[in-house]
C-alpha cells in the first residue's frame, strides 16, 4: 500500500463517516419521517453526497492524484447536502458530517 499522509488519512475518515451517515440518515430517518424530508431533491442530494463521499474514499485509498478532482466535487456536494439537510430541519448530525466532510475534501482537492 502507498504511503498516505496523516490528511489524506483524516479525509478518508471524514468521508466514509459522510457516506454513512447520508445514506443512513436518507434510509432510516428522511423515509420514515416523509414530508419534506422525502421531496425528490433532497432524497437525491443526501444519496448523491453519499455516493460522492464513498466514490473519493475509494480514489483515495487507491492512490490516484485523480482524488483531487472527486475531492473538489465532494466538498460541494456535501456543502450542498448540508444546507438541504439545515432547511429540512432535525438532521443536525448530517448537517455536521457534511460540514466536516466538505472541509476535509476541500484540503485534498488543494
Amino acid at each position: 500500500m502507498h504511503q498516505m499522509s496523516h490528511d489524506m488519512q483524516a479525509c478518508i475518515d471524514e468521508c466514509l463517516r459522510c457516506y454513512q451517515t447520508c445514506l443512513g440518515m436518507a434510509s432510516n430517518h428522511c423515509l420514515p419521517a416523509g414530508g419534506k424530508h422525502v421531496e425528490p431533491g433532497h432524497l437525491r442530494l443526501m444519496l448523491a453526497c453519499a455516493e460522492i463521499c464513498r466514490t473519493s474514499a475509494h480514489f483515495m485509498l487507491l492512490g490516484t492524484e485523480h482524488h483531487k478532482h472527486t475531492c473538489a466535487e465532494c466538498a460541494d456536494v456535501c456543502e450542498d447536502c448540508a444546507r438541504s439537510c439545515e432547511q429540512v430541519g432535525d438532521m443536525q448530525a448530517c448537517v455536521e458530517q457534511c460540514r466536516r466532510c466538505a472541509e476535509s475534501c476541500r484540503k485534498m482537492a488543494a
